[in-house]
């Protein structure tokens, strides 16, 4: 796989630190677990994405490098351990994202309350972020992550319309959109956020109009990233965007009115998590 690598120091003493930890409370990052590019940018800022509900996904999307099937039990002292990690590392910013568990009957959204919950208990000036999947569209399920009452709720649309059932399994464009809707309507006071990959062989007229239908059902923080195609059998790379493209980007959606857009070829979901709270219009 080729890989992106920014020109950012970091602390190694702060990113050896953050794995003995996750090693021992057997936590999964997916800084770790996708080969994020800015893992160690992260960890040094005080900023980490934890993966809960195991390492295997009940979907295939062929952009994604998260091993597909053999679903594992759900762990129940897993909010603990990851409230536990957090509370170590003095994090200020947490990111709970999940493989997609179509078995379960709520998708997963229980553990994900349960570690909300648990992380205001043990850290309570701690932010959080969850990257959720689209939980099938479950109203139920969408209510127990409003409920919990994170600060910002981000679920992505991954790419164009055009492309989006070339690329994901099961997800569809349109029912992303209309679970941003939902919890923007059901819960204005949480930010919104959601983002998209370049290099799938996208227009920019398309980017736009994603950038435009994001907006229209509320959503406040926009990422824009180069896609890196894991191996062979993923979805073939179309283009390496330029630089300057993605800063075309970023000036197009902030002039559209999104309060945060991030925008780079390094850029992944949780990128800068921290910056879309502080520096997105609205400071908290």
């Amino acid at each position: 796989m080729t890989q992106i690598k920014p020109r950012i120091r970091f602390n190694q003493q702060k990113v050896t630190q953050m794995n003995q930890i996750m090693s021992q409370l057997a936590l999964n990052t997916v800084c770790s677990e996708a080969s994020c590019p800015n893992l160690g940018e992260c960890y040094t800022n005080g900023t980490a994405t934890f993966m809960i509900l195991g390492k295997h996904c009940s979907r295939n999307c062929r952009f994604c490098d998260v091993t597909f099937g053999h679903m594992e039990a759900v762990d129940p002292l897993e909010p603990i351990h990851l409230a536990k990690a957090s509370q170590q590392l003095e994090l200020g910013h947490v990111v709970i994202t999940s493989v997609a568990r179509d078995d379960l009957a709520d998708g997963g959204a229980s553990q994900f309350a349960k570690t909300i919950a648990a992380l205001k208990e043990q850290s309570p000036d701690t932010k959080i972020e969850v990257l959720i999947p689209d939980f099938l569209g479950n109203p139920d399920s969408l209510d127990q992550i409003i409920q919990a009452k994170p600060d910002i709720i981000n679920h992505n649309i991954e790419t164009v319309a055009r492309l989006s059932k070339q690329v994901r399994h099961r997800a569809t464009y349109e029912r992303s959109l209309s679970v941003l809707h939902y919890i923007h309507t059901q819960a204005p006071n949480i930010y919104t956020k959601t983002g998209i990959m370049l290099g799938l062989g996208e227009t920019k007229e398309e980017v736009e109009q994603a950038m435009t239908d994001a907006l229209a059902v509320g959503v406040d923080f926009f990422t824009i990233g180069q896609y890196l195609q894991p191996s062979s059998r993923h979805y073939p790379l179309k283009e390496y965007v330029p630089a300057d493209t993605f800063k075309d980007y970023y000036r197009l959606g902030m002039a559209k009115g999104f309060k945060f857009v991030a925008s780079s070829p390094t850029v992944r979901s949780s990128y800068r998590a921290k910056e879309a709270l502080t520096l997105g219009g609205h400071s908290i």
